[in-house]
């Protein structure tokens, strides 16, 4: 560029000149070490870049499931509340009189039980098995330990209360009574 300049009859300036002077005495082995050191500095941002978008990638998976567990949480308490709803409606309908049980509004109220009984299964809860099984305390909750003829130690003769699952989990323990083996 100077060359050109000093052709025309132009002289370089004085920064021109300088930098021209730095460019010619800077050695390569310079100029290969800046380049690694900007590379080196590139692929730090690089990776810094990286890690924070996978960092904010977590977040949201984190806060995604957080939120599912929030919603599960929240179904789990309304489905504890309503359960004893049920309860009183299978006794209601356990103790109604014969004569009324073919009236209509008695049918209503067969048909909103099944609606509710309908409503819990949509939503993943089933009643836990109690008749023949043995006793679990996972599963079931001891209100009495009978001795009684025909049953082994630990099964359950009878449910004093229906229990129920939520998936794999329970729910609500089933209240049931238990035998035990006579005493000799």
């Amino acid at each position: 560029m100077a060359k050109n300049k000093e052709a025309e009859g132009i002289e370089p300036t004085e920064p021109e000149a300088v930098r021209e002077e730095e460019m010619s005495s800077e050695e390569p082995q310079d100029l290969e070490e800046q380049l690694a050191e900007a590379e080196a500095q590139a692929a730090e941002y690089l990776d810094g870049w990286q890690r924070t978008q996978a960092e904010f990638a977590n977040y949201k998976r984190r806060q995604e499931a957080e939120r599912e567990q929030q919603i599960a949480l929240a179904s789990t308490v309304f489905l504890a509340k309503l359960l004893p709803v049920v309860d009183d409606f299978e006794r209601a309908l356990a103790t109604l009189p014969e004569e009324i049980d073919q009236l209509p509004w008695s049918e209503g109220i067969f048909m909103i039980k099944h609606k509710l009984d309908a409503l819990l299964e949509t939503e993943g809860v089933a009643p836990i098995e109690t008749e023949g099984q043995t006793f679990d305390p996972r599963f079931h909750e001891a209100v009495t330990h009978e001795e009684t003829d025909g049953y082994e130690d630990g099964q359950i003769i009878g449910e004093v209360q229906r229990g129920y699952m939520l998936g794999e989990r329970v729910l609500r323990p089933a209240l049931v009574r238990v035998a035990k083996a006579p005493a000799d």
